[in-house]
């Protein structure tokens, strides 16, 4: 009878903690990867309100860090591989001569490059 009792102990802890485990990843992964939607939406935004591909004074520290760690260069070395190419690029909006990227926000050089560089869909 005691061992009813601590195996349902041990399956309701062992179901709580599987189910938090897979909530929070589920979580991660959903906050990591799902740049587009309202993120894509904000990116384009903030996109709008700069005029300059130099100009960083609406972009926050967090993503010029991120920026930063993804390799982020004004002009591509390989000119084969360059952000306008990317599967990530966001294109400027008409009478704007910068555009954006779906990892991080601020503007973008057309000739940029990052380590994130992914060929577009055919």
């Amino acid at each position: 009878m005691d061992n009813k009792k601590i195996e349902r102990r041990e399956f309701i802890k062992g179901t709580v903690t599987s189910s938090l485990a897979f909530l929070m990843g589920s979580a991660y992964v959903l906050t990591g990867c799902s740049n587009t939607g309202k993120q894509a939406a904000g990116n384009q935004d903030a996109e709008a309100a700069v005029s300059s591909c130099d100009d960083y004074s609406n972009v926050d520290e967090v993503n010029l860090r991120k920026r930063e760690q993804l390799g982020y260069v004004k002009q591509t070395v390989n000119p084969e591989n360059k952000c306008s190419n990317c599967k990530l690029w966001i294109a400027p909006k008409e009478g704007q001569s910068c555009g954006g990227c779906l990892l991080f926000k601020g503007p973008v050089y057309d000739e940029g490059y990052c380590t994130y560089w992914a060929p577009q869909d055919q």
